[in-house]
């Protein structure tokens, strides 16, 4: 999850700098927990069950999160790819009820149920993904 000032756990930031007959692009992807007040607590299960905490206010936290986001990079676009089923899919939920209670038109939303949609080594199904991103790709 996060911390109260909204940093996430695990976070990681990766550029891709293209330089090609004189002219230069970015690319630049973080990645990081799902950014409100949520847990996994190791016990001898192969995927500890998520907890997401209920004794504090989640928003403040998110708040934070984003507009850093913002400040750095620009326009957020959120690929969330965790099961939308199971264990996670109260942290899919949850994710998506507070980006569009935060309404910033900085931040756009995406989930796609990865283990789902590529099970079994169907890797051709993140073509959906893609077309789903394309237009903000070419933003």
């Amino acid at each position: 999850g996060i911390d109260s000032e909204g940093h996430a756990a695990n976070f990681v930031e990766t550029e891709q700098i293209v330089h090609y007959k004189g002219s230069k692009a970015s690319f630049v992807q973080t990645r990081g927990s799902i950014p409100f007040f949520w847990s996994q607590r190791p016990n001898l299960k192969y995927k500890p069950k998520p907890q997401i905490s209920k004794s504090v206010n989640h928003m403040d936290g998110f708040q934070r999160h984003f507009d850093s986001q913002i400040i750095s990079y620009g326009k957020q676009m959120i690929v969330n790819l965790v099961n939308q089923k199971g264990s996670e899919k109260p942290l899919e939920q949850t994710f998506s009820k507070m980006v569009n209670s935060m309404a910033n038109g900085m931040v756009r939303y995406v989930a796609f149920d990865f283990h789902k949609e590529c099970s079994r080594m169907r890797w051709d199904r993140l073509q959906i993904l893609m077309d789903q991103l394309a237009d903000q790709q070419d933003e």
